[in-house]
């Protein structure tokens, strides 16, 4: 985490030349953050470096939601050609650490969660590329790309593109509206702010949306693939999505469907930080997916799919198949 080299210009142009740098945090992808501190003055510096990362869908993303009330970070800077932004500064106060540390917050800030998310599904979608069928076939493929090697499990990868072909028009002929997709809306992307015009959350880490389902970025909520989220809680959130929201008949099958293509992604995702960028700690979130991957398969809109992984995955090489080869 050593700040990049053209941080310090950069900053200096901004009107930052006298901050401190401290790192803040990294993720799954090259992007890094940092705080830049100047007395009282607080900002975050992304380093999205070129060619691995174009911070311009997130500039792009940002501004669309600001414009339409949410709390998106502001842009104060930019410097597209080495990658550097300096974004507005939320603080510390993460959802996931908040309702860890204060239980009886839980049931609140998941509901203005679902909130957030059903005024956003009021809106016409941004423009941005679609969620379509090539999309959701790509992701899930991770987990045959990924994950089955790693295991040293051969499968029927054709068969596995035909029993998602065989569930996702649930999704594709759904009468839900094309919405903007987050695609990363869970408690670690969201802080809790003081503003109560957007239902006191600041929104992170949306440079991937898409146009799609309304149920994606719920999916992404409530079955959290960093933290536990109780049934009973899932339940009743989205209980209160369809009480706002309205959705069609056609919604649960659709979160089903989304459910499975979204957890089977995340498991070859992790398996590949893993295996391929040296990063073990993804390994511990496997069992919580896998779970959370046969509670959809259990669907009945999702029979082919759990067909094949019953006769391609046995239950053996599932939930904690990956601990013996993770490194000590």
């Amino acid at each position: 985490m050593i700040p990049p080299a053209a941080a310090p210009a950069f900053l200096a142009q901004a009107g930052w030349g006298q901050a401190a740098i401290v790192p803040l945090a990294g993720d799954a992808s090259f992007r890094r953050y940092f705080r830049v501190i100047d007395g009282p003055r607080r900002a975050v510096l992304m380093d999205a470096p070129p060619p691995h990362e174009d911070p311009r869908p997130f500039i792009a993303i940002a501004e669309h939601l600001t414009e339409n009330g949410f709390a998106a970070p502001r842009i104060l800077a930019r410097d597209l050609e080495e990658g550097l932004v300096l974004i507005e500064d939320f603080g510390d106060l993460r959802v996931k650490e908040h309702v860890d540390d204060v239980p009886d917050s839980e049931g609140d800030v998941y509901r203005r969660a679902v909130d957030l998310l059903a005024a956003l599904h009021r809106l016409p979608a941004a423009d941005v590329p679609p969620y379509d069928r090539a999309v959701y076939q790509r992701e899930a493929g991770l987990l045959t790309e990924c994950y089955c090697p790693a295991i040293g499990l051969p499968v029927d990868e054709a068969g596995y593109v035909a029993a998602w072909d065989a569930v996702l028009p649930m999704v594709e002929r759904s009468s839900s509206p094309v919405v903007t997709v987050l695609r990363d809306y869970h408690a670690e992307n969201i802080m809790l702010i003081d503003r109560a015009a957007s239902h006191g959350l600041g929104l992170l880490d949306f440079q991937d949306a898409l146009a799609g389902h309304p149920a994606y970025d719920l999916v992404s909520l409530l079955q959290d693939a960093r933290r536990d989220v109780p049934p009973a809680l899932e339940a009743a959130m989205l209980d209160h999505y369809r009480a706002i929201a309205h959705p069609p008949a056609d919604f649960d099958a659709a979160y089903a469907v989304l459910g499975a293509q979204r957890n089977a992604k995340i498991i070859g995702i992790f398996t590949r930080l893993w295996k391929r960028d040296g990063k073990p700690r993804y390994l511990s979130y496997l069992p919580r997916m896998w779970d959370l991957l046969e509670r959809d398969l259990a669907h009945p809109a999702l029979a082919p799919v759990a067909a094949w992984f019953a006769a391609n995955i046995p239950s053996g090489k599932r939930h904690h198949a990956l601990e013996d080869y993770a490194p000590a």
